[in-house]
């Protein structure tokens, strides 16, 4: 479960992130929508401990940047970080040492082979396009078996067949129990497994809304209503 309890960011005097509320219980997969500069990307690297802030965050009870929330947490960034001299084998081996795993092997090879870098397993970080090394950042997130995933606008410069095994990941994951935010500005490639939806603007979360609450209608229109219409209403 990943517990955010009223969350502000400040950059100076610019509120970045202000009074922010929201609960993702295992099993479910929320999404955070909102136009750029909304506060998405600071609200999610607050969750992952990556900036100080205001407030309080969990992930299955322990706070976020204590080693035992760290050990179960899993993010894929917008923009992959990977050691540019460190083959796409070794960073894998880097995760399983870093985390302690016992038989990583095999995952390891299914994930690889899933995302079709079996037989790129030699190739160095700096020799991957940024397509190729997104992937590499999905398998080493799924290699520690987590309770709770980050996804940063995760399909961005994936080719097709990446996109589907990634779906398929997450609808994997949300069966196992595990507790999910994804941060995207591709609407479609979500509307399948969504729970929750939180529509962001100017570093609020203007409308939280379940799948079962919105009726008829579809996420896009939901979105639009509050990012260009007159629909806020406050979570």
């Amino acid at each position: 479960m990943i517990e955010v309890k009223n969350l502000t960011k400040r950059y100076g005097k610019f509120v970045a992130n202000s009074d922010i509320t929201l609960t993702v219980m295992p099993g479910e997969l929320t999404v955070l929508l909102g136009p750029n500069g909304a506060g998405k990307s600071t609200l999610i690297k607050s969750i992952c401990g990556l900036l100080r802030f205001n407030g309080s965050i969990t992930i299955s009870g322990y706070d976020n940047r204590s080693i035992e929330a760290k050990r179960i947490l899993g993010y894929v960034p917008e923009m992959p970080a990977l050691y540019p001299m460190l083959t796409v084998r070794e960073h894998l081996e880097f995760i399983a040492r870093a985390y302690e795993l016992d038989s990583w092997e095999v995952l390891a090879d299914e994930l690889l082979g899933r995302f079709e870098l079996d037989d790129k397993q030699n190739k160095l970080g700096k020799e991957l396009s940024k397509g190729m090394q997104q992937k590499v950042s999905i398998c080493c997130a799924a290699l520690t078996r987590p309770q709770a995933v980050i996804f940063d606008e995760p399909l961005v410069g994936l080719d097709p067949h990446a996109i589907r095994e990634l779906k398929k990941l997450i609808a994997e994951f949300k069966h196992n129990g595990c507790a999910m935010i994804i941060s995207t500005h591709m609407i479609e490639s979500v509307e399948e497994n969504w729970d929750t939806t939180c529509i962001m603007t100017k570093g609020k979360i203007a409308r939280s809304c379940r799948r079962d609450e919105l009726g008829s209608g579809d996420l896009e229109d939901l979105y639009f209503t509050i990012t260009e219409g007159s629909g806020v209403k406050e979570a």
